[in-house]
């Protein structure tokens, strides 16, 4: 008990959120001392009309034993999902995600886990030199220990004691969905992946993202209270699949107020029957609408909860969540130089890609489509008065691949004197059109001394 209870003072010093200046979802200081011997439990569970349907919730089932100690506060906890909710990896093995609980607010941030993406034997069995999907061998119980701090150090949203960086999100419940489906959380197929060099058996891989991420929510509603407020983030594969599971997720869990954050997981606008000249990222989603088996559930369960979404263009997922929730403050981020999702993107779908003479050559050519898409969500994005963006240049780190990983600092638009922060605590905390802004020049950013820190952690990805 007094562990517990200079955890919770320790930590409310440290990250600047005392209980005296509560937000939406804080509990009072002495509703927190209660907490900490009789933790809140549910108060929103599963109906039985969540229960049924084409992607139901099944919650926690009786008698499955998920792991999680409702009263083990500050500490990341795995909780396993049970066979009978549908959740696995691609693999096959059992679904495991993990939560982090603090005894003085119901807030909560789910942030999922970013790591690639899968539609063939290579790029989903992990083949060395492909460009493929994360944890194709399943979730491991210790995965959010230290000694895999890709995982427990991923990003400042969900490190309690940063040593650079503070967000809001850092002194809330946390969620770290990891990925191990390769579909940006967003799939619903078993396939099978025959080996090119007939030398290993076929391989079975369940994208089964979606039923996954319908799992989890099950879950969070049946064992923890609804949230004051709440935070859907993730980059790369993690962003994407923030994105097209935001409105289910907010929808059922029910926060009283909801924040979206898609950092670098754009879904462009490629109507399925354009051309691949004016929507370069069309090659790329009409093959995964077949290998993710999106055509058949996924993007008609999308369309129900978002009426606004047409499934023959996947971009216009986004004016369709300004519409349907108009209340909630979203964003979308990523460089403009990146050069990973970008890669994902185009580089196995252009054949002058695939086989430019240099380096450089290759990238060149990935940059040009990646500007024509990101100039085009950038025009779509300003339009929208609940959604904004923040397109930095460069970052010398991972590829200029994702904004909020590490740290938020050096993703920054230094025309405009902005941080990542202004961002973020423009989507967060607020009020009016959500931030838009965007930088001309990587001049600037490559000018920057030489980081040590991004070096090593480039050499060790």
């Amino acid at each position: 008990m007094q562990r517990l209870l200079l955890a919770c003072c320790i930590s409310s010093a440290t990250l600047g959120a005392p209980l005296a200046h509560a937000e939406t979802g804080d509990y009072s200081f002495w509703k927190t001392l209660l907490n900490l011997s009789s933790p809140p439990s549910a108060d929103n569970p599963v109906s039985a009309e969540q229960r049924v349907g084409p992607y139901p919730l099944l919650g926690n089932p009786s008698g499955f034993n998920s792991g999680f100690k409702p009263a083990n506060y500050y500490a990341w906890q795995k909780v396993e999902l049970a066979p009978q909710t549908g959740a696995v990896c691609g693999d096959g093995s059992p679904y495991k995600f993990f939560v982090n609980r603090v005894p003085n607010t119901s807030n909560t941030i789910f942030y999922l886990e970013g790591g690639g993406a899968c539609w063939d034997y290579e790029s989903c069995s992990g083949l060395t030199g492909i460009r493929g999907a994360r944890n194709p061998n399943g979730i491991p119980d210790d995965y959010m220990s230290l000694l895999n701090p890709g995982a427990s150090l991923a990003s400042p949203f969900v490190v309690r004691l940063h040593p650079w960086t503070r967000t809001k999100s850092q002194n809330w419940n946390m969620v770290y969905v990891p990925y191990c489906t390769g579909d940006i959380y967003s799939g619903d197929k078993v396939a099978v992946y025959n080996d090119p060099q007939n030398q290993k058996p076929p391989l079975v891989w369940h994208h089964n993202g979606l039923r996954n991420m319908r799992a989890i929510v099950g879950w969070m509603k049946d064992n923890l209270p609804r949230p004051g407020q709440m935070l859907t983030t993730g980059c790369s594969a993690g962003g994407a699949g923030s994105l097209t599971n935001y409105a289910a997720l907010r929808q059922d869990i029910a926060p009283t107020r909801s924040y979206m954050i898609n950092d670098s997981g754009p879904v462009f606008t490629a109507p399925r029957n354009g051309d691949s000249a004016s929507y370069p990222s069309l090659p790329l989603q009409n093959l995964i609408r077949s290998a993710w088996g999106l055509d058949n559930g996924p993007l008609q369960y999308l369309q129900a909860r978002v009426p606004g979404v047409d499934p023959q263009n996947l971009g216009t997922l986004y004016p369709a969540l300004s519409a349907t929730l108009p209340g909630d403050r979203m964003g979308h981020t990523h460089f403009w130089q990146d050069l990973n999702y970008s890669s994902y993107s185009y580089e196995r779908f252009y054949p002058e890609i695939a086989n430019a003479p240099t380096q450089a050559a290759k990238e060149a050519l990935i940059h040009a489509k990646w500007g024509v898409d990101t100039q085009r969500l950038r025009n779509e994005l300003a339009n929208l008065p609940n959604v904004g963006s923040y397109l930095p240049q460069y970052r010398a780190v991972n590829e200029s691949h994702c904004t909020s990983i590490i740290e938020f600092a050096n993703s920054d638009i230094q025309e405009q004197n902005l941080q990542l922060d202004h961002f973020i605590n423009n989507v967060m905390e607020g009020s009016g059109p959500v931030m838009d802004a965007s930088e001309s020049s990587d001049v600037a950013d490559r000018n920057k001394p030489f980081n040590l820190l991004y070096y090593t952690l480039d050499q060790l990805l």
